[in-house]
């Protein structure tokens, strides 16, 4: 048995590296654990290591929390993956990808293999280089939530603008309705006016 220090590097952020030193036959998933813990991430995503060659091209690949069709073809887990049964050259590398859902990638290299010492507890931090990117949080309420909110209160404004619009035609109705009442009594009151104005004979002609 003998232990691996692996450099692990963010694609889109060169200038933030770990080392890490781990046994030869700890898994893939302690790997996983121990770096993603170490730059405070929830290592409970969906991810995968890839073997690659010097190119980064990947091919085999080591899941954790795979997808039915990742299942259903027999990916290897990451679990159940010991580290040395994927190194065949002392500068293996490996292409990393963190939560598939806003995943980040990493070039996970070799860098050097050293003779066991049984009083190391591993995996651990050898270097550390660099603050790692904040993973952004989510806004709470989803856009429809807020399109609802939005749609409610334009409901709303519709709504009152309704009412204000009955209760001015209801003003309308009642101005008019005096106007015609009025209108009524000075036509009665000119016609008793000119009635007055007749005396009895031309009342009985």
């Amino acid at each position: 048995m003998a232990i691996y220090r692996f450099r692990i590097s963010f694609e889109d952020y060169d200038e933030v590296t770990r080392e890490i030193d781990i046994k030869s036959n700890q898994t893939f998933k302690d790997l996983h654990f121990f770096f993603l813990q170490n730059v405070g991430y929830d290592p409970e995503k969906a991810s995968s290591f890839y073997v690659s060659n010097d190119q980064w091209i990947k091919n085999e690949e080591l899941a954790y929390l795979p997808n039915q069709r990742k299942v259903d073809q027999g990916v290897a887990l990451l679990e159940n993956s010991k580290l040395f049964k994927f190194i065949d050259d002392p500068h293996q590398k490996f292409y990393y990808i963190y939560n598939f859902e806003k995943p980040f990638e990493f070039h996970v290299e070799l860098i050097k293999i050293l003779d066991n010492n049984p009083d190391l507890e591993l995996p651990s931090l050898f270097k550390s280089i660099g603050e790692a990117p904040k993973i952004s949080i989510p806004i709470i309420g989803s856009a429809d939530e807020i399109t609802g909110d939005e749609e409610d209160f334009d409901d709303e404004i519709e709504d009152q603008a309704i009412i204000a619009d009955d209760e001015e035609l209801d003003g309308l109705n009642t101005d008019t309705e005096g106007d015609t009442e009025a209108e009524d009594e000075d036509e009665f009151a000119d016609e008793f006016s000119d009635n007055e104005g007749l005396d009895e004979d031309d009342v009985e002609r």
